[in-house]
């Protein structure tokens, strides 16, 4: 070994000088990778914070998704009921109103058919007092005529009573 050879110096300076620029160079680019690290790690953070935030929403959404097909099928469940029970009772109404009808004509019937005989009645009564009258006239004379009605009023007056 030379200590006298420039070689010999020059290398021992390259040595030194990477020795003297190594560590810096080692804790700059240690705390560059390790910036780059953090920037990474919070990136993944905030990518996992989003994640659950989405996921969160998702499952929120699907929440609601199926809160609102729930509503939709009781509003339908409730409107079919409703739809039945207003059938039923439009049926019940309908039965009632046609009942009410038949009654009314069965009654207009009876009236009817109660006026028909009273008037047949009322006829009979004129042709019976019409054949009365024209047989007493031919076969009673004005003598007996005067004791049939005397006797015919007091028939009358007991039979009222």
């Amino acid at each position: 070994m030379d200590f006298h050879d420039p070689t010999f110096w020059v290398a021992v300076a390259f040595v030194i000088f990477l020795l003297a620029t190594i560590k810096p160079l080692t804790k700059a680019v240690t705390a560059a990778l390790d910036g780059r690290v953090e920037r990474i790690r919070m990136q993944l953070d905030e990518a996992q914070s989003l994640r659950e935030e989405a996921q969160k929403t998702l499952a929120e959404y699907k929440r609601k998704q199926r809160d609102a097909e729930a509503e939709a099928t009781k509003m339908i469940q409730h409107a079919t009921e409703e739809a039945q029970r207003i059938r039923q009772r439009a049926e019940k109404d309908l039965e009632g109103t046609l009942a009410r009808r038949a009654e009314q004509a069965e009654e207009k019937i009876q009236q009817a058919e109660a006026t028909a005989l009273k008037e047949v009645r009322n006829q009979a009564v004129d042709v019976a007092m019409a054949a009365t009258a024209r047989l007493l006239a031919e076969t009673v004379d004005k003598t007996k005529d005067k004791a049939l009605i005397d006797q015919s009023i007091e028939e009358i007056s007991t039979k009222l009573n």
